[in-house]
């Protein structure tokens, strides 16, 4: 069986992208996008008017597709016709969508526990608890090396994360031990944690399903991914009052903004406020006027 033959216009935005250094995931997506955009024009993508890609987007927004997915069409699309068929002018009617700012879902310590006590496995357990103890992305955890442990410096080397840069994650004396118990059972000569095959690092979808199979054993009703481990590593030591620049930097933020977000969801920062119905007097707020 031979594979379907590439179009010379789906290969020129390949090698677009390819010189561009894009991943190999935002390529599929952008051909994906792009794809779906010549199933509605009926055509070529290449005879598309500004008329048309106005009317894909009318198409996207009354079929009730969601506002990230939008988006991510609209970044491949102005992609393929800004630079591989250098048509800037025709994507001038493609708007961006707002997303709402959903607050991230945050785990107590103790259910952090429960979820760790409930995964299949030492080799998940200890997976989780990077994700945790060190505030890592589900692909920055899976794509950890053995060399990547530093633990003269007590640091994590993280390759190409998000943005393709390099960063140091801490490494807590309690975690740096989780993953030497992990080291002695299953001796990793490469990956940190290897899939299936060895050869090969576990897979984001791996660690994803192991995740919710210990929420689910742990009876955790909240929505728990790998993310929502970092999520909780941010809010947690946003309560233990650790300067925000410094979360920012241990996530890999680019923008501060980002990291603020968690002040949204930190209890203590809520509970330690005086509202100002607290700062009047009884006759103030409407209470009996004090005896003499």
């Amino acid at each position: 069986m031979t594979d379907k033959p590439v179009s010379p216009l789906r290969q020129r935005m390949i090698e677009d992208m390819t010189v561009r250094h894009f991943k190999e995931k935002v390529q599929k997506d952008y051909i994906r996008h792009v794809t779906n955009f010549k199933a509605f024009l009926g055509r070529s993508p290449d005879t598309a008017t500004s008329e048309d890609l106005r009317l894909f987007q009318l198409h996207m927004t009354r079929n009730h597709v969601g506002a990230p997915s939008i988006n991510c069409a609209i970044v491949a699309l102005r992609f393929f016709f800004k630079v591989t068929l250098e048509r800037p002018d025709l994507v001038r009617h493609l708007t961006f969508v707002h997303e709402p700012r959903k607050l991230p879902i945050v785990l107590s310590p103790e259910e952090v526990a429960r979820l760790w006590e409930a995964a299949p496995g030492v080799k998940y357990k200890a997976a989780l608890s990077v994700a945790y103890g060190a505030g890592l992305r589900v692909s920055e955890v899976v794509s950890l090396k053995v060399s990547d442990i530093d633990s003269k410096r007590m640091m994590l080397r993280v390759e190409r994360g998000k943005g393709d840069k390099d960063r140091h994650a801490m490494l807590s004396p309690h975690l740096l031990e989780l993953l030497r118990d992990w080291w002695r059972i299953a001796r990793p000569q490469v990956w940190l944690f290897p899939g299936l095959d060895p050869i090969n690092q576990m897979s984001t979808r791996q660690l994803n399903r192991a995740c919710h199979a210990a929420a689910h054993m742990a009876e955790i009703t909240k929505r728990v991914t790998p993310h929502t481990l970092r999520h909780s590593f941010a809010t947690h030591l946003l309560e233990q009052n650790i300067d925000i620049r410094v979360i920012q930097v241990l996530l890999g933020h680019a923008k501060l903004d980002t990291t603020a977000l968690y002040t949204r969801v930190a209890t203590n920062i809520i509970r330690d406020v005086m509202s100002p119905l607290d700062r009047l007097t009884p006759l103030q707020s409407g209470g009996a006027k004090p005896s003499a």
